[in-house]
């Protein structure tokens, strides 16, 4: 996108055509506009339109080009944070209203896909959550353990299995997720666009929101070459927020993530590396991912952004630790490299905010955009329809709050990422 390689990589060279779009030009009305064309957005978009509502989507550049079409692909259950620890930060009600939600995101996201027949790769298999060290296992068992105990299909696994369901002898065992899968992100993205413009939505790319205002009681959002009039806004544009809402982006510690994707495996490989098509990442402090694509590439990532230095540091460094991991696959050549910026909220939970009189919106998945995204983008329709109170929303509002030495900490990531990468995987 943009003429940009390193954008959105492979997932651009792969992923099916987006629905025809167009700039935003004069002035339009709809009952809700939605700013931002990711995850949420689009999927508000889709239930809003199925509902029989008007709805006009505005997008800065194109479908999915924020953290919907760059990342790794993994449908998650919940977040970062340890089950037990959600009604720890939110309260009771809350914790466990927001739990319950995001444990059934990935059903719900396959529920989509099916419905609307979107072609995206989908893989069911589960995910798995690998142990480099003794700490690392002890980190898996706690959180099968607060999974187990609310009824979730996770099992903790030994280095064995581990072993036999990755390829690779590395990790001390493993925590695998029956609930969670892999997809093509962009792919996805674009499947809930063509969707949501089939239901009835205006979609427009190039359109950048540069105000909004209020006159007669409704909402005047405007771009550069027009404007909508509408009664709702919803804000979907979360870590790429800019103009209007660029505090959202303010609340966000940016911390980069590249990937890289190999060229298809021979048969023989694809047969001992991943045979069960599971995602998987590490417990390392500067985590790396793994998983295949439908066409054998084996789409490895990590902390760190591909540009300046970063870049021959970053694919060195993937190069060496992909011979560790998986000594079979001899030299690797990639086919595709591209990263991005995960938004990170200071407790690692997303965020419900009011910019005003019906104007709300949800951001902060902390690199656990597709199956949150998803499922906040329907819970904001059907707040927007009246068929879920203020009171029974999965978050309470809050104000959008800058952390402290936001723009400090994300050098050090940067920088971080690149001196360990540097060091790390020569011996």
């Amino acid at each position: 996108m943009l003429n940009d390689p390193r954008s959105h990589g492979l997932w651009e060279k792969t992923a099916p055509a987006p629905p025809a779009t167009q700039l935003l030009e004069g002035m339009v009305s709809a009952d809700v506009v939605i700013v931002g064309g990711g995850y949420t957005g689009l999927s508000a978009a889709l239930h809003l339109a199925e509902a029989g509502v008007s709805v006009v989507l505005l997008e800065a550049v194109e479908i999915g080009f924020g953290g919907a079409g760059r990342n790794v692909g993994l449908i998650n259950a919940g977040m970062w944070v340890m089950p037990d620890n959600f009604p720890k930060e939110l309260g009771p009600v809350y914790g466990e209203r927001l739990l319950d939600l995001l444990g059934n995101g990935p059903h719900f996201v396959r529920e989509m896909i099916e419905k609307h027949g979107i072609a995206c790769e989908l893989e069911t298999s589960g995910t798995l959550h690998c142990a480099v060290s003794k700490e690392g296992l002890k980190e898996l068992e706690e959180r099968a353990g607060q999974w187990q105990r609310r009824g979730a299909p996770v099992t903790l696994l030994d280095a064995a299995e581990t072993e036999r369901r990755i390829g690779s002898g590395a990790y001390a065992g493993s925590l695998l997720d029956l609930r969670a899968g892999t997809l093509q992100p962009l792919a996805y993205a674009r499947g809930l666009a063509h969707a949501a413009a089939k239901a009835g939505t205006k979609l427009h790319t190039g359109s950048a929101v540069t105000g909004i205002s209020e006159a007669d009681g409704r909402k005047i959002v405007r771009t550069a070459q027009g404007e909508v009039s509408a009664d709702w806004v919803i804000v979907a544009t979360d870590a790429y927020s800019t103009g209007p809402w660029e505090e959202m982006r303010r609340e966000q510690v940016h911390l980069p993530y590249f990937n890289l994707a190999t060229t298809p495996l021979s048969d023989n490989l694809r047969k001992s590396i991943l045979p069960g098509r599971e995602g998987c990442w590490d417990t390392k402090e500067i985590l790396s991912s793994f998983r295949m694509d439908q066409a054998g590439r084996l789409v490895f990532g990590s902390v760190g952004a591909l540009r300046g230095t970063g870049i021959a540091i970053h694919k060195n460094w993937a190069r060496r630790s992909l011979r560790r991991v998986f000594p079979q696959l001899g030299e690797v050549e990639f086919e595709a490299e591209w990263y991005g910026k995960i938004g990170m909220t200071d407790n690692a939970l997303p965020r419900l905010h009011r910019f005003g009189s019906n104007v709300i919106g949800f951001c902060g998945y902390n690199g656990r955009g597709i199956a949150p995204g998803t499922v906040f983008g329907k819970v904001l329709a059907r707040h927007i329809l009246g068929e879920v109170a203020e009171r029974d929303l999965p978050l309470p509002f809050t104000n959008p709050k800058e952390p402290s030495f936001r723009a400090a900490r994300e050098a050090y990531y940067e920088a971080g990422a690149q001196i360990a990468h540097f060091a790390g995987e020569r011996f």
